[in-house]
Protein backbone atom coordinates (compact mmCIF):
# COMPACT_ATOMS: atom_id res chain seq x y z
CA UNK A 1 0.00 0.00 0.00
CA UNK A 2 1.00 3.70 -0.78
CA UNK A 3 0.29 5.91 1.75
CA UNK A 4 1.08 9.79 2.18
CA UNK A 5 1.39 11.21 4.98
CA UNK A 6 0.11 15.23 5.81
CA UNK A 7 2.44 15.99 3.16
CA UNK A 8 3.77 19.64 2.34
CA UNK A 9 5.56 20.79 -0.73
CA UNK A 10 7.12 24.28 -1.03
CA UNK A 11 8.95 26.09 -3.57
CA UNK A 12 10.78 28.56 -2.05
CA UNK A 13 7.37 31.01 -0.15
CA UNK A 14 4.77 29.11 -2.09
CA UNK A 15 3.12 25.94 -1.31
CA UNK A 16 2.31 24.23 -3.82
CA UNK A 17 0.68 20.98 -1.59
CA UNK A 18 0.12 21.42 1.85
CA UNK A 19 -0.67 19.29 4.27
CA UNK A 20 -2.48 16.33 2.33
CA UNK A 21 -3.11 12.21 3.11
CA UNK A 22 -4.57 10.06 1.06
CA UNK A 23 -4.06 5.92 0.71
CA UNK A 24 -3.60 4.30 -2.12
CA UNK A 25 -5.32 0.96 -1.49
CA UNK A 26 -4.71 -2.24 -3.10
CA UNK A 27 -7.67 -3.34 -5.60
CA UNK A 28 -8.80 0.55 -5.75
CA UNK A 29 -8.34 3.96 -7.79
CA UNK A 30 -8.19 6.79 -6.40
CA UNK A 31 -8.99 9.71 -9.01
CA UNK A 32 -7.25 13.55 -7.71
CA UNK A 33 -9.33 15.83 -9.16
CA UNK A 34 -9.07 19.92 -9.45
CA UNK A 35 -8.06 22.91 -11.22
CA UNK A 36 -5.37 23.72 -13.03
CA UNK A 37 -2.35 24.78 -10.84
CA UNK A 38 -3.95 23.13 -7.88
CA UNK A 39 -1.16 21.03 -7.65
CA UNK A 40 -2.39 17.33 -8.91
CA UNK A 41 0.46 16.88 -10.44
CA UNK A 42 3.07 17.73 -8.00
CA UNK A 43 1.87 15.65 -5.60
CA UNK A 44 1.86 12.85 -7.69
CA UNK A 45 5.54 13.31 -8.21
CA UNK A 46 5.87 12.62 -4.92
CA UNK A 47 4.11 9.72 -4.47
CA UNK A 48 6.81 8.21 -6.38
CA UNK A 49 10.11 10.23 -4.83
CA UNK A 50 10.60 12.16 -8.34
CA UNK A 51 9.42 15.74 -6.05
CA UNK A 52 10.76 16.18 -2.87
CA UNK A 53 8.81 16.50 0.06
CA UNK A 54 8.91 19.84 2.22
CA UNK A 55 7.23 17.95 5.35
CA UNK A 56 5.71 14.84 6.06
CA UNK A 57 6.24 11.54 4.85
CA UNK A 58 5.26 8.75 1.73
CA UNK A 59 5.10 5.18 3.02
CA UNK A 60 5.49 2.30 1.01
CA UNK A 61 4.13 -0.92 3.10
CA UNK A 62 5.01 0.88 6.24
CA UNK A 63 8.18 2.11 5.24
CA UNK A 64 9.25 5.72 4.23
CA UNK A 65 9.38 5.37 0.60
CA UNK A 66 13.12 7.46 0.69
CA UNK A 67 14.37 4.20 2.42
CA UNK A 68 13.65 1.88 -0.92
CA UNK A 69 16.35 1.70 -3.85
CA UNK A 70 15.69 3.63 -6.87
CA UNK A 71 15.45 0.11 -8.74
CA UNK A 72 13.13 -1.12 -5.71
CA UNK A 73 11.08 1.60 -6.19
CA UNK A 74 10.65 1.29 -9.94
CA UNK A 75 9.74 -1.93 -9.55
CA UNK A 76 7.08 -1.57 -6.78
CA UNK A 77 5.51 1.77 -8.95
CA UNK A 78 5.47 2.72 -12.19
CA UNK A 79 4.48 6.29 -13.57
CA UNK A 80 1.90 6.86 -16.46
CA UNK A 81 3.22 10.54 -17.17
CA UNK A 82 1.40 12.88 -19.71
CA UNK A 83 4.61 13.25 -22.26
CA UNK A 84 6.82 10.30 -23.44
CA UNK A 85 10.44 11.79 -23.61
CA UNK A 86 11.59 10.39 -26.93
CA UNK A 87 15.39 11.56 -27.83
CA UNK A 88 16.24 8.90 -30.48
CA UNK A 89 14.42 6.48 -32.29
CA UNK A 90 12.67 3.71 -31.05
CA UNK A 91 9.70 1.07 -31.62
CA UNK A 92 6.59 1.27 -29.73
CA UNK A 93 8.23 -2.77 -28.91
CA UNK A 94 11.25 -1.19 -27.98
CA UNK A 95 10.01 1.36 -25.46
CA UNK A 96 7.60 -1.12 -23.88
CA UNK A 97 10.58 -3.45 -23.30
CA UNK A 98 12.05 -0.63 -21.13
CA UNK A 99 9.39 -0.94 -18.81
CA UNK A 100 11.41 -4.55 -18.05
CA UNK A 101 14.66 -2.51 -16.73
CA UNK A 102 14.11 -2.83 -13.03
CA UNK A 103 13.35 -6.30 -13.72
CA UNK A 104 17.20 -7.14 -16.45
CA UNK A 105 19.91 -8.98 -15.84
CA UNK A 106 23.27 -7.45 -15.37
CA UNK A 107 23.92 -6.96 -19.00
CA UNK A 108 20.53 -5.14 -19.19
CA UNK A 109 19.75 -7.32 -21.96
CA UNK A 110 16.10 -8.65 -21.99
CA UNK A 111 14.64 -12.30 -21.65
CA UNK A 112 11.85 -14.28 -22.99
CA UNK A 113 9.96 -13.53 -20.12
CA UNK A 114 10.30 -9.50 -20.66
CA UNK A 115 9.26 -10.12 -24.32
CA UNK A 116 6.25 -12.57 -23.56
CA UNK A 117 5.08 -9.57 -20.85
CA UNK A 118 5.26 -6.93 -23.34
CA UNK A 119 3.74 -8.55 -26.12
CA UNK A 120 0.88 -9.37 -23.28
CA UNK A 121 0.94 -5.74 -22.57
CA UNK A 122 0.74 -4.92 -26.28
CA UNK A 123 -2.34 -6.78 -26.93
CA UNK A 124 -4.26 -5.94 -23.50
CA UNK A 125 -3.78 -2.01 -24.85
CA UNK A 126 -4.79 -2.68 -27.90
CA UNK A 127 -1.34 -1.63 -29.37
CA UNK A 128 -0.12 -4.55 -30.97
CA UNK A 129 -0.25 -3.63 -34.60
CA UNK A 130 2.07 -1.03 -33.52
CA UNK A 131 4.70 -2.83 -32.40
CA UNK A 132 7.29 -2.38 -34.83
CA UNK A 133 6.34 1.43 -35.65
CA UNK A 134 8.70 4.45 -34.65
CA UNK A 135 7.19 6.17 -31.23
CA UNK A 136 7.36 9.29 -33.31
CA UNK A 137 5.44 8.27 -36.11
CA UNK A 138 2.43 7.84 -33.28
CA UNK A 139 -0.37 10.05 -32.88
CA UNK A 140 -0.96 11.85 -29.41
CA UNK A 141 -2.98 9.38 -28.39
CA UNK A 142 -1.38 6.08 -29.56
CA UNK A 143 1.65 7.39 -27.87
CA UNK A 144 -0.31 7.80 -24.75
CA UNK A 145 -1.40 4.24 -24.73
CA UNK A 146 2.46 2.91 -25.57
CA UNK A 147 3.43 5.08 -22.19
CA UNK A 148 0.44 3.14 -20.19
CA UNK A 149 1.71 -0.17 -21.89
CA UNK A 150 5.44 0.57 -20.61
CA UNK A 151 4.08 1.28 -16.94
CA UNK A 152 2.14 -1.85 -17.19
CA UNK A 153 4.96 -3.85 -18.03
CA UNK A 154 6.46 -2.98 -15.13
CA UNK A 155 4.50 -4.84 -13.84
CA UNK A 156 4.56 -2.74 -10.78
CA UNK A 157 1.56 -3.20 -8.33
CA UNK A 158 0.91 0.52 -7.79
CA UNK A 159 0.46 2.90 -11.20
CA UNK A 160 0.85 6.98 -11.08
CA UNK A 161 -1.13 8.09 -13.67
CA UNK A 162 -0.82 11.80 -14.73
CA UNK A 163 -3.99 12.58 -17.50
CA UNK A 164 -3.73 8.95 -18.83
CA UNK A 165 -6.22 9.81 -20.94
CA UNK A 166 -5.05 13.24 -22.74
CA UNK A 167 -5.42 13.12 -26.06
CA UNK A 168 -7.45 10.33 -26.59
CA UNK A 169 -11.01 9.57 -28.31
CA UNK A 170 -13.42 8.43 -26.43
CA UNK A 171 -13.46 5.04 -27.21
CA UNK A 172 -9.77 4.53 -26.38
CA UNK A 173 -10.43 7.14 -23.19
CA UNK A 174 -13.27 4.07 -21.94
CA UNK A 175 -10.40 1.35 -22.99
CA UNK A 176 -7.39 3.04 -21.36
CA UNK A 177 -9.35 3.11 -17.78
CA UNK A 178 -10.97 -0.14 -18.03
CA UNK A 179 -7.44 -1.74 -18.15
CA UNK A 180 -6.19 0.15 -15.19
CA UNK A 181 -9.76 -0.51 -13.45
CA UNK A 182 -9.03 -4.46 -14.28
CA UNK A 183 -5.28 -4.49 -13.14
CA UNK A 184 -7.20 -3.12 -9.77
CA UNK A 185 -9.52 -5.89 -9.41
CA UNK A 186 -7.75 -8.88 -11.22
CA UNK A 187 -4.54 -8.36 -9.91
CA UNK A 188 -4.40 -6.45 -6.71
CA UNK A 189 -2.92 -3.22 -8.07
CA UNK A 190 -3.18 -0.12 -6.66
CA UNK A 191 -4.16 3.02 -9.10
CA UNK A 192 -3.67 6.93 -8.87
CA UNK A 193 -5.47 8.92 -11.63
CA UNK A 194 -4.94 12.81 -12.07
CA UNK A 195 -7.69 13.55 -14.12
CA UNK A 196 -9.30 16.71 -15.15
CA UNK A 197 -12.47 14.21 -16.53
CA UNK A 198 -14.83 14.39 -13.25
CA UNK A 199 -17.00 11.74 -14.87
CA UNK A 200 -14.69 9.73 -16.12
CA UNK A 201 -13.43 9.73 -12.35
CA UNK A 202 -17.26 9.02 -11.24
CA UNK A 203 -17.45 6.03 -13.26
CA UNK A 204 -14.18 4.47 -12.78
CA UNK A 205 -12.47 5.41 -9.15
CA UNK A 206 -13.55 3.90 -6.08
CA UNK A 207 -12.33 7.09 -4.37
CA UNK A 208 -11.55 10.65 -5.06
CA UNK A 209 -9.65 13.20 -3.85
CA UNK A 210 -11.00 16.88 -4.52
CA UNK A 211 -7.71 19.81 -4.07
CA UNK A 212 -8.07 22.87 -4.75
CA UNK A 213 -5.09 25.44 -4.48
CA UNK A 214 -2.85 22.60 -3.10
CA UNK A 215 -5.10 21.67 -0.12
CA UNK A 216 -7.35 19.09 0.34
CA UNK A 217 -11.17 19.88 -0.09
CA UNK A 218 -12.64 16.26 0.42
CA UNK A 219 -12.02 12.87 0.29
CA UNK A 220 -14.46 10.15 -0.20
CA UNK A 221 -16.35 7.59 -2.68
CA UNK A 222 -17.76 9.50 -5.82
CA UNK A 223 -21.32 9.84 -4.72
CA UNK A 224 -19.86 11.34 -1.00
CA UNK A 225 -17.63 13.83 -3.12
CA UNK A 226 -18.70 14.80 -6.21
CA UNK A 227 -21.37 16.97 -5.25
CA UNK A 228 -22.53 20.01 -6.70
CA UNK A 229 -21.64 22.03 -3.88
CA UNK A 230 -18.00 20.76 -3.36
CA UNK A 231 -17.77 21.08 -7.04
CA UNK A 232 -18.49 24.76 -6.90
CA UNK A 233 -16.15 25.36 -4.21
CA UNK A 234 -13.37 23.87 -6.26
CA UNK A 235 -13.96 24.97 -9.92
CA UNK A 236 -16.27 28.18 -9.06
CA UNK A 237 -18.40 26.69 -11.42
CA UNK A 238 -22.40 25.64 -11.35
CA UNK A 239 -22.75 22.36 -11.97
CA UNK A 240 -25.81 19.48 -12.20
CA UNK A 241 -25.45 16.05 -10.68
CA UNK A 242 -27.53 13.83 -11.56
CA UNK A 243 -27.48 9.54 -11.67
CA UNK A 244 -25.96 8.19 -14.70
CA UNK A 245 -28.97 6.09 -16.20
CA UNK A 246 -26.71 2.79 -16.70
CA UNK A 247 -24.17 2.80 -14.14
CA UNK A 248 -25.71 5.10 -11.43
CA UNK A 249 -22.49 7.14 -10.54
CA UNK A 250 -22.50 10.52 -10.41
CA UNK A 251 -22.97 12.85 -13.61
CA UNK A 252 -21.63 16.10 -13.95
CA UNK A 253 -22.85 18.82 -16.15
CA UNK A 254 -21.37 22.53 -16.24
CA UNK A 255 -24.42 24.97 -15.85
CA UNK A 256 -23.81 27.80 -18.14
CA UNK A 257 -26.20 30.97 -17.31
Amino acid sequence: MLEAKNITISYGPRQAVADVSLRAESGQMLAIIGPNGAGKSTLLGALNASVRITHGEVLLDGRPLDSYARRTIARRIAVVAQEADLRFPITVMEFVLGGRYAWSNTWGWESDHDVEVARGILRETEMEEFAGRLMRELSGGERQRAVLARALATEAKVLLLDEPTANLDLAHQATMLKVVRGRCDLRDTSAVVVTHDVNLAAEFADRVLLLKEGREIATGPPRAVLTAELLRTVFDLEVLVDAHPVSGAPRITPVHV
